[in-house]
């Protein structure tokens, strides 16, 4: 035969291929196996036929088995010179065997047309087995304790069968039994002990053995009529049923000690972890009735080994789960060889909120039908093998270098990535995973170890791919492999990266575990999509009517993928709901309701294989009518009102639809259930809740739950009268929240009128990098963004500056601009990524709608003042009439810009003010009842301290003109290791700066002290003074450039107002 010779990736291929099929048919026998409702004749009737699938040859190959005089067969077996036998054996005695065979030759291999791991695989099969069948003997044995008393052999039985299938049981359980026998007063179980537990005794002369030399070692007899001989006295002294119930006990609880091993080994993998929960599993698969205490203990160990080690999330998920819904999910969990890592974040969150959903008593019939898409798990520290795999363990110093050139080498980053591979046991993995998805399609999720938390939510930061999962099965691993690289590669972009750094998260070892999700939706035609997706709140931060309060929630729906709810689109709208007013629309008018309703939908096109964004009125009048569940969706626009579809009498392909949702919202359980879901989640879990779901068309998914980012309640402003024309810069009269911004130096504002006016796409993703290096240099949260439309949305760009999380974290506040000659529209973006970022960071929003009657825009200061751009980004100068960088200090001779808020009036304006000592911390209406991290904490105890140390500063007696604040406290990034960075304008004598040192050292140890007792950080000295005279000023020499500086400027604080008043230990405690 002329075979040519293949290829190494050929080889390699085939070879997963092989160990795939093995693997399957090893996972299907065990599920067979678990059957415990099947009798041993027609498990092994099923098993027989599985078993060829998992050789070489399958058409050709014949199974066998026998078991007590019966045999099975796969097929009519016939006589065959090339087979492969493995004995089951049980008590040391053969009791069938596992045959296999080919009907036709074939090449050889290792044993005739064999392969070496064919081999390993029939006694792997003999062996599954041979355990089975033990266990239902020992069952089946305990099972008739009723009859005991009439089969005085069965003991003998029951003790063989647990020397020849666990003779440490069996120590451990006549062990027990004498101690039990010997507290309860039987000499007999006295004389026993010395069998188990032998004691110093004199030896032959008489002498007291030497406790300091070596015990002589006893020979151990056969455990056997040891045994015999304890449990026949067991019988005698409490009845043989008394004593069956006591063994019965003690194995229920010895069933689960290999577990308890595997689980206070901490060099336990994820795979010795599966293997004993499916062992354990397989013992009692309705679960063993273990002593609470064993119960909880397994709970929390497997929480914390699988899920999350944070302790909010143990407290709550140890109620939630049992040992078998464990087994549930590693049956479904790829790990790298000897991994230990866990699902992260995301998975560990929707899990968790399905376990709570179904076992709610409360709303349980709204609850009881939501599901959750299927999915598989890869482990957190398959991020880390991939990356040792490929020789990538370089990328880990990303995070450390300077946001700029992340941003420039991420691209590189992920096409890295992508042209790298994944070890071959997450191939094969993988491989399983796809055969049990079918041609379904998929999303592949992020599920860091970090994602989701409390404080941490990281919406948004990390990718999520849509794979349409059609074509070859190689052609669909090739994609699904693709996609897992690209969220991997989504560890090392800048968005994330500067959020960790927010933070304080750095140098925690990130890894990254995927979710491999079943889209939710159906085929129509060549597209698949649901009938609607969205996110929902359980907290309402930004409220479109005086009626809706916080606790109201939000819910952002769409049709077809959810995308469009979590993003925010450039150039579409979703449909937003208050589940506790689901009366109060936004939109109050026909018109409104028509402009302002979806008319895209997301999809993924099975033909094309991609994701795509498709004009829903185009898509109507193909489809219309092999739309899933539409009456609830859409309504048809006939005579300037909607009208429910009527299915059966509507043309719907030439019907003017829109999506309303109408009578989803108001003729079904929908709103009543996500309230449910979201108060439920909310209860149990502690904090506000942020919820992804999606419908089919017949059932409600659960996609994802996380904490929701929210932000602090906050006083309405009362906003100052009889402000001069001049002062006022602007006013917004829709949609205001509550809040004092103050302390504004720097204003950015981009023209709408001039980014209109941009001709090529390269100006425009110019003007968002621009924001992004302007985001750096500006001091933080001194500076305000203005500008037009949705920033950082999701299409066409024009219509909103192009820009991420890392291009915007440090400003003040966003304020997004609709002039009339223009066609940009602020997004109410409430529940987008986008949006919660801003709610998280503490970075106010507000719409303006300049035009708009009552409203005041000062196109004199916009347009009129000096413009600083050149000066800060001279390679950006062309785009000085589109972005303008406003000096506030420098236009209004050292005042800054305040904006006050009031939600009740719907009413916000800005204000030139006078400079103010707060530090821009608004006035909050009280302390949220949540728990949460508060990022802030350090710098507020920082800045808080060193106002006292000026306000206590007696200037006159030490020669200093002014004191100044710069750095990380400055700039509210202070973390519990962070020092305080002083900048002192120093005039005295050099007594004078003697004593002003020692003074400045006493208050360093003594806030050193402060912070150690509160943070457990030693800090040594926590000020870092630095002295400048009046000739480094004028020099603006090292530090002293500071003072005055154009950007992040050093703060100056007032001096000697406290001097006199004493010492105000409340005001300075930690």
């Amino acid at each position: 035969m002329n075979m040519k010779k293949k290829s190494r990736s050929a080889l390699l291929l085939q070879e997963l291929r092989e160990r795939e099929k093995e693997l399957r048919c090893i996972y299907e026998i065990d599920e067979i196996l678990n059957q415990q409702d099947s009798s041993i004749d027609e498990l092994l009737n099923q098993i027989v036929h599985i078993i060829p699938s998992g050789w070489q040859y399958p058409d050709i190959c014949q199974a066998r088995i026998t078991f007590e005089d019966q045999e099975y067969c796969s097929r009519k077996c016939v006589e065959s010179n090339w087979g492969l036998q493995a004995d089951i054996i049980i008590q040391d005695e053969k009791v069938g065997s596992v045959d296999i065979s080919y009907i036709e030759e074939r090449p050889n291999e290792v044993q005739g047309p064999f392969l070496k791991e064919e081999q390993d695989l029939i006694h792997s099969i003999a062996r599954h087995i041979k355990i089975a069948l033990q266990h239902r003997l020992l069952k089946n044995l305990f099972d008739r304790k009723g009859d005991v008393e009439k089969h005085d052999d069965e003991w003998v039985t029951i003790l063989e069968l647990l020397r020849n299938t666990d003779s440490p049981l069996l120590e451990r359980l006549s062990r027990k039994m004498t101690n039990f026998l010997f507290l309860g007063g039987s000499e007999e179980a006295k004389e026993l002990l010395e069998h188990f537990s032998p004691t110093y005794k004199e030896d032959d002369t008489g002498l007291v053995e030497n406790l300091n030399q070596p015990r002589k070692r006893v020979q151990v007899q056969d455990l056997l009529p040891i045994s015999e001989r304890v449990f026949q006295i067991a019988v005698d002294t409490l009845g043989k049923n008394n004593a069956l119930q006591a063994i019965q006990k003690w194995i229920r609880e010895e069933k689960s000690s290999f577990l308890v091993n595997v689980l206070g080994d901490s060099k336990s993998s994820l795979n010795d972890i599966s293997d004993a929960i499916g062992r354990y599993h397989h013992l009692d698969p309705s679960g063993t009735e273990l002593s609470l205490p064993r119960q909880k203990a397994f709970q929390v160990s497997l929480v914390r080994r699988l899920l999350s080690d944070q302790t909010h999330f143990i407290n709550v998920a140890k109620n939630y789960f049992n040992v078998n819904d464990f087994y549930e999910l590693l049956n479904r969990v790829i790990t790298p060889a000897k991994g230990s890592g866990k699902l992260g974040g995301k998975s560990a969150g929707v899990a968790l909120a399905d376990k709570i959903l179904k076992a709610s008593p409360k709303y349980k019939d709204l609850l009881e039908n939501i599901k959750t898409p299927k999915t598989w798990y890869i482990t957190s520290d398959g991020s880390r093998s991939f990356l040792v795999y490929n020789n990538l363990e370089e990328v880990f110093d990303q995070k450390y270098k300077e946001i700029a050139q992340i941003q420039f080498e991420y691209p590189h980053v992920i096409q890295v990535f992508k042209n790298s591979h994944l070890p071959p046991e997450i191939v094969r993995g993988l491989a399983l995973a796809l055969d049990d998805f079918g041609d379904s399609p998929l999303i592949v999720r992020s599920s860091s170890l970090l994602e989701d938390g409390l404080g941490a939510a990281f919406a948004g930061k990390y990718r999520s791919v849509f794979i349409a999962n059609q074509g070859t099965k190689q052609e669909r691993l090739i994609a699904l492999i693709d996609a897992i690289a690209e969220v991997y590669a989504s560890m090392f972009g800048p968005d994330p990266i500067k959020y960790r750094a927010e933070r304080n998260l750095l140098d925690f070892h990130e890894e990254m575990g995927i979710m491999i999700q079943e889209v939710v939706g159906k085929k129509v035609g060549q597209y698949y999509f649901p009938a609607y997706a969205g996110v929902a709140l359980s907290k309402n931060d930004f409220l479109w009517s005086p009626r809706i309060k916080p606790e109201d929630g939000l819910i952002r729906l769409v049709p077809g993928l959810g995308t469009g709810a979590v993003d925010r689109v450039g150039d579409d709208y979703p449909a937003l709901i208050a589940p506790g007013q689901p009366k109060l629309s936004v939109n109050a008018t026909l018109d409104e309701q028509i402009r302002y309703s979806p008319k895209a939908i997301d999809v993924i096109n099975l033909t094309t294989n991609s994701f795509e964004t498709i004009e829903l009125r185009k898509m109507m009048s193909e489809i219309a009518s092999e739309y899933p569940n539409i009456t609830e969706v859409m309504s048809i626009l006939d005579n300037d009102r909607f009208r429910k579809i009527m299915p059966l009498l509507d043309n719907l392909e030439e019907s003017n639809l829109v999506v309303t949702f109408d009578v989803l919202k108001k003729q079904t359980h929908f709103i009543e259930q996500m309230h449910a879901i979201l108060t439920v989640l909310e209860e149990i879990l502690g904090v506000p809740v942020d919820i992804e779901f999606a419908s089919d068309g017949d059932d409600l998914y659960l996609l994802q739950c996380r904490p929701q980012s929210y932000g602090e309640e906050y006083e309405p402003i009362d906003i100052p009268a009889g402000i001069p024309k001049d002062k006022i810069l602007f006013s917004a009269n829709r949609y205001v929240s509550n809040g004092l911004v103050k302390g504004i130096t720097h204003v950015v504002y981009v023209d709408p009128e001039n980014y209109s006016k941009l001709e090529s796409r390269e100006e425009l993703l110019n003007v968002g990098r621009a924001i992004g290096k302007l985001n750096q240099l500006l001091p933080r949260r001194c500076f305000i963004l203005m500008g037009p439309g949705r920033w950082g949305s999701r299409g066409d760009i024009r219509l909103g500056v192009n820009v991420t999380y890392s291009d915007i974290c440090n400003t003040a506040m966003l304020i997004e601009v609709a002039r009339k000659q223009g066609s940009y529209v602020p997004d109410l973006s409430f529940g987008t990524h986008f949006f919660q970022d801003l709610v998280e960071a503490s970075i106010r929003y507000l719409p303006l709608y300049p035009d708009e009657h009552g409203n005041v825009f000062n196109d004199n200061f916009f347009s009129g003042s000096s413009n600083i751009l050149k000066q800060l980004l001279p390679e950006y100068a062309s785009l000085a009439d589109t972005i303008k960088v406003i000096d506030v200090n420098n236009s209004f001779s050292g005042q800054e810009l305040s904006v006050f808020m009031n939600s009740s009036q719907n009413r916000a304006e800005a204000h030139i003010t006078e400079p103010d000592q707060s530090n821009n911390v608004p006035v909050r209406r009280k302390k949220s009842t949540y728990t949460n991290i508060d990022a802030f904490n350090h710098w507020k105890w920082r800045m808080d301290i060193v106002k006292k140390i000026a306000g206590y500063l007696d200037p006159i007696r030490f020669g200093v003109k002014a004191f100044y604040v710069f750095g990380s406290v400055k700039n509210s990034t202070a973390g519990p290791e962070s020092d305080i960075d002083i900048l002192i304008h120093f005039q005295g004598t050099d007594q004078q700066k003697s004593d002003f040192l020692l003074w400045l050292k006493a208050w360093s140890l003594g806030i050193s002290e402060m912070n150690f007792l509160c943070s457990g950080v030693k800090a040594g000295t926590l000020l870092d003074i630095h002295l400048v005279t009046d000739k480094d000023i004028e020099n603006r020499s090292s530090f002293a450039a500071k003072i005055n500086a154009v950007s992040d400027a050093a703060l100056p604080l007032e001096m000697g107002h406290l001097v006199g008043n004493g010492t105000d230990t409340q005001t300075i405690r930690a």
